[in-house]
């Protein structure tokens, strides 16, 4: 099963300085119908005005993954943590047990990212940040895992069983991935028009996928994928 998810028919807060898009419901956006995806509980569309954004406000229990699109966010937390996170690079907030942080723009020009919350597979653990850059030529072509709940590779660690990667396809070129079943992919192309298994997308879509074995995406531009592999 492929479900897109059109850009336009997303959740839509304007609030100024943040211009947001909700795939799934979200603060004053409900739908019955889209309360997630598997463990996928968030994933929201950013555009955060310049010299703005959000002040403290706490989490708990909750893998909140922050891939920047454009510009930079710049982080803080009561944990004592401050850093900032360029385009094309990740952060990873596990609330666990509590923590407050604060997300600003500090740029000159607006950011824009995408945030997604995992469900963690165990509550009740200390929280903790962490950041990494990944230089976007290196997923060109091919898929790069960005965080992982496996504890492998150099990747930023999830408590989650789920996977965030990242691929760059040329126009006109395919990449494929072979995928469990019985799992949830969710997909976005943030830059560039793709086929998923022949099912045309839009940049900024949604893709929501469950029961396929295998895709296989074909950029029709040249296309920058974010995807979720999640349980």
């Amino acid at each position: 099963m492929i479900d897109i998810r059109p850009f336009a028919g997303l959740g839509h807060a304007d609030h100024g300085w943040l211009d947001a898009r909700h795939h799934f419901s979200f603060a004053d956006y409900r739908d019955p119908a889209r309360m997630g995806w598997g463990s996928i509980r968030v994933w929201n569309d950013d555009t955060i005005g310049p010299r703005s954004g959000f002040p403290p406000h706490p989490h708990r229990d909750m893998e909140i993954v922050t891939f920047v699109r454009s510009g930079a966010i710049t982080h803080r937390d009561s944990l004592g943590n401050e850093g900032r996170t360029g385009a094309g690079d990740v952060q990873v907030m596990s609330a666990g047990t509590g923590i407050t942080h604060a997300e600003f723009n500090l740029e000159p020009d607006a950011t824009t990212l995408f945030q997604i919350w995992i469900m963690p597979d165990r509550n009740g653990e200390q929280p903790s940040w962490g950041q990494r850059e990944f230089p976007s030529a290196d997923r060109a072509g091919r898929w790069v895992t960005l965080a992982a709940g496996d504890g492998q590779g150099e990747v930023l660690p999830l408590r989650a069983d789920a996977r965030v990667m990242a691929a760059r396809i040329a126009h006109g070129e395919k990449l494929a991935l072979t995928i469990d079943p019985a799992r949830h992919i969710y997909l976005v192309s943030q830059v560039g028009a793709i086929l998923v298994n022949g099912i045309p997308a839009a940049a900024r879509d949604g893709v929501a996928i469950t029961g396929e074995d295998r895709i296989e995406i074909h950029a029709v531009d040249d296309a920058e994928i974010v995807l979720v592999d999640a349980r």
